[in-house]
């Protein structure tokens, strides 16, 4: 029976590096198709009986999304059949997206906790990496037996631990919001825009603390920031596809690029600064549900329309046309010039995705 090709040889910055690709190509995966349909699913169900199994097909795949990075980790490293649903499985596990319930019934919530899906799925690759070929001919048998239960059982383990990340940060902005309109849309804005590129969940955080009012359009356009302003900064080493992909889905295909340079978040924190500061100077408001998802789905944009003064006017949404995309879109390009040639501190290639 083949087993991985790597033979169980990988260093320390590879491993690390392919367990991010991985994450970031599962959440682009998972969460892109209810990003791009969800909402316009949503207005057409009044007219379109399909629009209801659209929202409930792309549901369904952001419920997958552990399921879906355990396997592209796991690919990330060319592991067989087995070994790779193994992987999978035991990220469901650890993520803690499911609750057993009566009966033997299990309910599927959120997304999981993404960050422990991802260290569920590094747990997983290290147990599949130090059995190798050991176990021969009962390798059927043994390596999902012990993936799942031993991943899964340590991810169930850390669970709690990680969940007090979420917490933290979420206590920590939620002290942004007794500060002035102003400074409080400005730092709002740069966290959120932090948050959208790293592995902690932007709408976990935004529910976490109920995050509402002009802190939640702060935060929604912290993450408009910083979809548009890493597309248009990748925008010579992406293809378009994935250059788009970056506002029009999630941002967060950049993590393993943040994480392994910080830097390169810089313009994109001074292009959320600036509208955070906008946000509180227009009052662009939102609801603790929208606070995490920017312009992805238009789900920002509508539920600022909903609750301003004066609703769907031509002001208003000219207004909200103007903040949440020529704005964003006119400084991406401000800011990517500064940093790339004036003050040179960023490139291109800094924003260089590979989906493969």
């Amino acid at each position: 029976m083949r087993m991985s090709k790597n033979n169980g040889k990988v260093s320390g910055g590879n491993f690390f590096n392919k367990v991010l690709a991985g994450l970031s190509i599962g959440i682009v995966v998972a969460l892109v198709p209810g990003a791009l349909l969800g909402e316009l699913a949503k207005a057409l169900s009044p007219v379109f009986p399909g629009a209801k199994l659209i929202i409930d097909m792309t549901n369904l795949a952001a419920r997958m999304l552990p399921m879906v990075i355990g396997v592209t980790v796991a690919m990330q490293f060319g592991f067989t059949p087995i070994q790779t649903a193994s992987i999978g499985i035991a990220t469901v596990v650890g993520s803690g997206v499911s609750m057993a319930g009566e009966k033997g019934v299990f309910a599927f919530t959120g997304t999981g906790d993404v960050i422990n899906a991802g260290i569920t799925a590094a747990i997983a690759v290290v147990i599949v990496l130090l059995l190798g070929s050991k176990l021969k001919a009962y390798t059927i048998l043994l390596v999902p037996t012990i993936v799942i239960t031993v991943a899964g059982a340590l991810g169930l383990f850390t669970l709690p631990y990680i969940k007090l990340i979420t917490e933290w940060i979420g206590r920590i902005i939620q002290n942004f919001t007794l500060l002035q309109p102003i400074l409080m849309g400005i730092l709002t804005a740069i966290a959120f825009a932090l948050l959208i590129v790293s592995p902690i969940s932007t709408v976990g955080v935004a529910t976490a603390i109920s995050l509402s009012g002009i802190a939640s359009g702060a935060a929604n356009l912290g993450i408009v920031a910083a979809g548009f302003g890493l597309s248009i900064s990748g925008w010579k080493s992406n293809s378009v596809g994935t250059s788009v992909a970056h506002f029009l889905g999630s941002p967060k295909m950049q993590m393993a690029n943040f994480i392994k340079k910080p830097k390169m978040i810089i313009p994109i924190v001074c292009n959320a600064a600036v509208l955070g500061a906008l946000a509180g100077m227009f009052n662009i408001p939102g609801t603790p549900m929208s606070a995490g998802f920017g312009i992805s789905g238009l789900i920002g944009p509508i539920n600022a329309l909903n609750l301003m003064s004066g609703g769907w006017s031509v002001t208003n949404i000219m207004m909200v046309t103007l903040i949440f995309v020529i704005i964003p879109i006119l400084l991406g390009f401000v800011f990517n010039y500064v940093f790339t040639k004036v003050v040179k501190l960023v490139k291109p290639e800094d924003y260089k995705l590979k989906f493969e």
